[in-house]
């Protein structure tokens, strides 16, 4: 069995040092025991030299919830490229006259992972710059680059509304989200609701009373009482406290399969476009030019997005673009056997992760501190390692560490969470100039307690010894 780059991992198999006094208190404090916690503290540079600061459990397998984000990440900036760009291409087929296609508009999605609301207006937009401003026939959407079984948005934790849950599509319209915004208005009584995107064929309540004058804002969402299950209609029951001013609230689409059909619709009669058809799913003919073709900002660029805010469908849009780049279809079968052979190229085939989905949102992923800690070393010696590092939280800065109590700025961390999982890893900057790699990973029942545990272990990553 190889050893990869970075040497055999006999190097991290040493009898485990005591912890640090300040981990041990914080771990007491908490009511984790010693062996809820593997963590690896190693210099960013030696390879196969660097003897560990610490080595605690760093050869158990252990749930890395959205840690796992950086395996995917970093393999797609070695496979792809930082300035890899995804395309959404549009086809007409028939002809157009005096304002009017007769004919079939397809998009076709090739897993641009943020199509969002704003870049979906520009499309529509270039359509209409084709001299289009009414279909007379259907707008069909092709979303088979990505084969993936349908997902049941509950199934995980049983909150299908939370756009955490989405699931990855070929075609992924502003994440299967809306956004609503609360605007209060006192002098009416009310407060105005805007929601972005237009959405073709449902009922959305435009206002809702305000709460009595002096009530604090507290828990608004639950005060508002809102019906969100019927993908056909929504509707809010109470009412909304005018202490909390403007407001935004993001919800995942009831129904997500036909979320970009209803968002495709709305978008193009939002902006004065007619349909006489409908808009439904179908395969782009073979053959067919594209008119035109809309462009995803580059990678390093989603992939800040994906670490600084652990957004996980996006990551899961990442993972499946290994395998429709290798295969010409994204299967997360074939995405982690993609992400396998590119593990076992540059980080050697010892402590492989077990991806999932690999986006860190699963109950199933797998990875070692200390298999970790090496792809990190690796990834420091990478030409991608400066796209890579910025797109990690800064500690007490930004992202998911903006709340950190880690010294502000020491740290760029990528954080993970699930019940019973608290999680971080990346690399620390001390004051001497020298980085250190930081893995810690905390599986327990009550890891949600474990936040100063992982706080102090970077505090403690910084001060040289």
């Amino acid at each position: 069995m190889g050893c990869g780059v970075l040497g055999c991992p006999a190097l991290y198999a040493q009898p485990a040092a005591p912890l640090p006094p300040e981990v041990e208190a914080a771990l007491a404090r908490a009511k984790l025991p010693r062996d809820a916690l593997s963590a690896v503290v190693v210099e960013v540079q030696g390879g196969s030299k660097a003897v560990p600061r610490l080595a605690h459990r760093a050869q158990v397998p252990m749930n890395p919830a959205s840690v796992m984000k950086l395996v995917t990440t970093y393999a797609a900036l070695e496979q792809l490229g930082p300035a890899y760009v995804w395309s959404t291409p549009v086809y007409l087929q028939g002809t157009v006259q005096e304002g009017s296609l007769r004919g079939t508009v397809y998009l076709q999605g090739l897993g641009d992972p943020k199509l969002v609301m704003e870049r979906l207006w520009l499309l529509m937009r270039r359509l209409q710059g084709q001299g289009i401003q009414v279909i007379v026939g259907d707008i069909v959407l092709d979303r088979t680059a990505f084969d993936v079984p349908d997902q049941d948005p509950a199934r995980f934790d049983g909150e299908p509304l939370r756009p955490y849950n989405a699931a990855p599509d070929a075609l992924l319209l502003n994440f299967k989200s809306s956004v609503m915004t609360f605007v209060p208005d006192a002098p009416t009584g009310l407060a105005r609701i805007q929601y972005d995107p237009p959405l073709a064929g449902v009922q959305r309540q435009a206002t809702v009373a305000l709460a009595a004058p002096g009530t604090d804002c507290g828990d608004w969402r639950a005060a508002l009482r809102a019906e969100l299950a019927d993908p056909a209609k929504v509707s809010f029951q109470g009412v909304y406290p005018a202490a909390c001013g403007e407001r935004t609230w993001p919800v995942a689409a009831a129904d997500p399969r036909g979320f970009a059909a209803r968002a495709v619709e709305g978008m193009w009669r939002e902006l004065g476009g007619k349909l006489t058809g409908s808009v439904r799913e179908g395969k782009v003919p073979a053959g067919l030019k594209p008119a035109f073709t809309a462009v995803s900002p580059p990678l390093a660029e989603v992939v800040r997005d994906v670490n600084k805010y652990s957004n996980n469908v996006m990551a899961q849009q990442l993972f499946l673009t290994l395998a429709l780049q290798k295969n010409g279809v994204g299967t997360f079968d074939g995405a982690r056997e993609a992400l396998r052979q590119w593990w076992t190229a540059r980080v050697g085939d010892a402590d492989p992760p077990q991806a999932d989905n690999g986006a860190g949102l699963s109950r199933e992923a797998r990875l070692t501190a200390q298999g970790l800690a090496r792809m990190l070393q690796v990834a420091w010696a990478s030409p991608v390692m400066p796209e890579l590092v910025a797109s990690l939280p800064i500690s007490g800065v930004d992202g998911t560490l903006r709340r950190s109590q880690s010294r502000a700025g020491i740290a760029h961390l990528k954080t993970g969470s699930l019940r019973d999982v608290m999680a971080v890893a990346g690399y620390v900057h001390a004051p001497s100039g020298r980085r250190y790699v930081l893995v810690a990973l905390v599986n327990h029942p009550n890891a949600g307690a474990a936040r100063p545990v992982l706080d102090a272990l970077t505090d403690w990553a910084a001060r040289d010894p």
